[in-house]
């Protein structure tokens, strides 16, 4: 299903099959007193040495934090890292969120501290984190393909994007790749994205393969007001209770395998096609250790039927987004 992924290092390579999300290593899971920078570095490093070369970063995670680390850990390795950011959601000082804005001065200025962050002179693939719905997009791309000739952007991405915004960035510049929610309990990409990417020749960049978590069976449903799943729907009242009924038959369907739901959740992203690079969010290295397992799993036939029934469209309760947010994503 699909061709293979055609996102690649600087030197030709092709990027790995799987990549590894740090947002949480800076915002949205808890507050500032509960990260733990040295062990956020020490994962990413852990990536780099278990073949992982796609590194998931936005400028809105921790406002600037999250590029830092990143920084830190791949200096000196930057040839062997494939760095994606998302630019154009906009925070105040106490992490709220103001907006969007992909205005082409906007995005020059957004790429200017990125990469002084970072510590590059370019970044692999660059999207907007959402489409800014005041905005045409095709101003957008076009000032992202000045930066691509600008040798500043090897490849335009786009997150959470629609089918008719994908074809009208890419009329404009081809698109390297869209970032998009899937997994078992987010199946949307399938009728809507997947599609069009494959038309197109795009690269799918898959996130919450784990549901945020909800798929481990590993959450009581009580959260930190520090973490946002507090606010999600799908994460509270009788929708969390619905949830973890299904997650239940999942964690069975995992013990028989000998396997743990986690793993069996990433590695059914990864076996829906070469086109995707499925991402693995942890900031710890033995949760990464444990989830990279998936990539040995294979599924038989029967098993992805069971699979696809146990979560068939419908089987997860609640939105992924908060009512006001649903606006600007897949739906």
């Amino acid at each position: 299903m699909g061709e293979t992924i055609k996102l690649t290092l600087q030197n030709g390579q092709p990027v790995s099959p799987f990549g590894l999300g740090l947002m949480g290593m800076s915002d949205f899971y808890g507050s500032k007193a509960t990260r733990d920078d040295r062990e956020s570095i020490a994962t990413i490093e852990m990536a780099m040495e278990r073949g992982i070369t796609f590194f998931n970063a936005g400028d809105f995670y921790g406002m600037g934090h999250n590029e830092s680390l990143l920084a830190q850990a791949v200096k000196n390795k930057r040839d062997r890292a494939f760095i994606s950011v998302k630019f154009g959601v906009l925070r105040g000082p106490n992490g709220e969120f103001l907006g969007l804005d992909t205005r082409p001065a906007a995005i020059k200025n957004f790429i200017s501290y990125s990469l002084q962050r970072l510590g590059t002179d370019y970044i692999d693939l660059y999207q907007p984190g959402r489409i800014d719905p005041s905005l045409p997009i095709e101003e957008t791309i076009g000032a992202m393909a000045d930066l691509v000739k600008q040798g500043v952007i090897r490849h335009i991405g786009l997150s959470e994007a629609s089918a008719e915004q994908i074809r009208q960035a890419h009329a404009v510049h081809p698109i390297g790749a869209v970032e998009v929610e899937y997994s078992l309990a987010t199946r949307i990409a399938e009728e809507k994205i997947l599609p069009v990417t494959r038309e197109l020749g795009m690269s799918l960049v898959a996130y919450g393969a784990l549901s945020r978590g909800l798929l481990s069976g590993g959450l009581t449903g009580k959260f930190d007001p520090t973490d946002f799943r507090a606010y999600l729907p799908r994460f509270s009242g009788k929708e969390f209770e619905s949830n973890q009924a299904t997650v239940k038959q999942l964690n069975e369907f995992a013990q028989k395998r000998g396997y743990t739901p986690s793993q069996v959740a990433i590695a059914w992203v990864a076996h829906q096609g070469k086109d995707i690079v499925t991402l693995i969010g942890t900031s710890k290295r033995n949760r990464l250790e444990e989830n990279l397992k998936a990539s040995a799993i294979q599924f038989s036939s029967d098993e992805l039927r069971q699979l696809d029934a146990m979560f068939k469209p419908g089987a997860i309760a609640g939105e992924r987004y908060p009512v006001q947010q649903m606006g600007i994503v897949v739906h």
